[in-house]
């Protein structure tokens, strides 16, 4: 390969979780291969657009950024992928700029298809359908001092009416245990006190393996097998949290109380057409019995406010049962038009406003549930990774529940663990001071 320090390259990336950890084994790829990584603004000889789709409007943002890149240097090359590049390249290629669109699977290719890329407009983007197995990057080193995410499992098998993202990753396919196993112990091995689980249906883990693996064992064997110190999960569907998955989470000392449960309505006749596969009653258990197992944990949902056809009284219902219920965080979406799915087709489409409004009364409702949940630990001293810097000169950092805190100390806490004393509690932000 040709000599190329000189090259600089950029990364934009929406979306969630999955979509970070593969851009972080991007970048490294292209590290390897000699290119520098700079910030966005500064203007990359070529930058790399990892893309989400799940709403019009991260579709939009895809756009922006392109566009963007060639604002802040016209001569940039611009490689875009992720879920957007998956479902509809030619939208990318159309864009001035765009030299290379790649499909998800793609992503592990993209020093050997730079290399091999002409100055015209390519679409490197395969069938993901048909993917068999999963094929995940292992990371070699971290960029972040305080955690670091695995990736176990790509792909999803549900049918939600709403969700485009089985088309953009393919049926679920689960890595190897020894492989995620392998990834934590190198981890651990630069000091990373905190290890997120991640993938797009987590609680699928393991049913496409022969022979067959479970979430559960896997969560056993990493905390069994290796030196991790805190272990957390990514978002995991209400079907897929049964009795053993709790009691084990309340009896471990390693994995974090924190779950993140999609709830996304709490009217039994919008979860129907929505094709969730449970009802609001099932929910209100299950959450219900996390609680009385993990009585301080983070319990987070989702909730789409505005799906076609949702009425008032439907609406009231998502609101009841949030209020009712003994949730920690609340991450809401105005339901978004997506082509290509069966809600798109569904008739009574809510206008922009009444979706808007809607949105917001359920963000209000989060807002206090965090405030509520924050308050019950003044005075209490807690465990924090410290992420870095926060506002006023203070570190920042995580509780095992999820509860973000601010002290003063000094910045060698980056990237470890401090006990903090917390003495207040404002708009669900924790404060305090060093212990001892």
């Amino acid at each position: 390969m040709c000599h190329l320090e000189h090259k600089t390259v950029a990364f934009a990336t929406l979306g969630c979780k999955t979509n970070q950890f593969e851009s972080a084994a991007m970048r490294e790829s292209l590290e390897q291969a000699g290119y520098r990584v700079v910030p966005f603004a500064a203007g990359a000889e070529l930058v790399v657009v990892n893309t989400c789709t799940v709403t019009a409007t991260t579709d939009a943002q895809s756009r922006n950024l392109v566009r963007r890149a060639r604002r802040l240097n016209p001569a940039c090359r611009v490689v875009v992928t992720g879920c957007y590049a998956q479902i509809d390249p030619q939208a990318l290629t159309d864009l001035p700029g765009v030299n290379l669109v790649i499909g998800n699977e793609e992503k592990r290719q993209l020093v050997e298809l730079l290399a091999t890329a002409s100055r015209e407009p390519q679409v490197k983007v395969a069938d993901i359908r048909a993917a068999t197995t999963a094929v995940i990057p292992v990371l070699s080193c971290i960029t972040e001092r305080s955690r670091a995410f695995v990736q176990i499992q790509n792909g999803c098998d549900a049918c939600c009416s709403y969700c485009i993202i089985p088309h953009a990753r393919g049926p679920s396919r689960s890595a190897p245990p020894e492989q995620v196993l392998s990834q934590i112990r190198q981890l651990t091995a630069q000091h990373v006190p905190e290890i997120v689980l991640t993938g797009i249906h987590v609680g699928n883990y393991g049913l496409d393996l022969r022979p067959k693996a479970s979430l559960l064992a896997l969560l056993r064997r990493i905390e069994g097998e290796t030196e991790v110190h805190r272990l957390r999960l990514g978002s995991i569907e209400p079907t897929e949290i049964d009795d053993a998955l709790i009691e084990h989470l309340a009896a471990s000392p390693v994995s974090c109380p924190h779950l993140h449960i999609p709830l996304q309505a709490g009217d039994d006749a919008v979860l129907q057409r929505m094709r969730r596969p449970y009802r609001c009653e099932n929910f209100r258990s299950l959450v219900r019995k996390i609680r009385a197992s993990l009585p301080e944990a983070a319990i987070g949902i989702d909730a789409i406010a505005g799906f076609p056809g949702e009425s008032d009284v439907e609406f009231a219902n998502t609101v009841q049962l949030i209020e009712e219920l003994p949730v920690t965080h609340l991450h809401v979406f105005p339901f978004s038009r997506r082509p290509g799915t069966a809600a798109a087709a569904m008739p009574g489409h809510l206008p922009g406003n009444v979706k808007k409004t809607r949105a917001e009364q359920l963000r209000q409702l989060g807002v206090a549930k965090l405030a509520a949940f924050a308050g019950g630990f003044v005075g209490r001293e807690l465990e924090v990774v410290v992420d870095g810097g926060g506002k006023g000169g203070l570190l920042k950092g995580l509780t095992r529940n999820y509860l973000e805190v601010r002290f003063a100390g000094p910045a060698e806490l980056v990237g470890r663990c401090a006990m903090v004393r917390v003495l207040a509690a404002e708009s669900g932000v924790l404060s305090g001071q060093l212990a001892g």
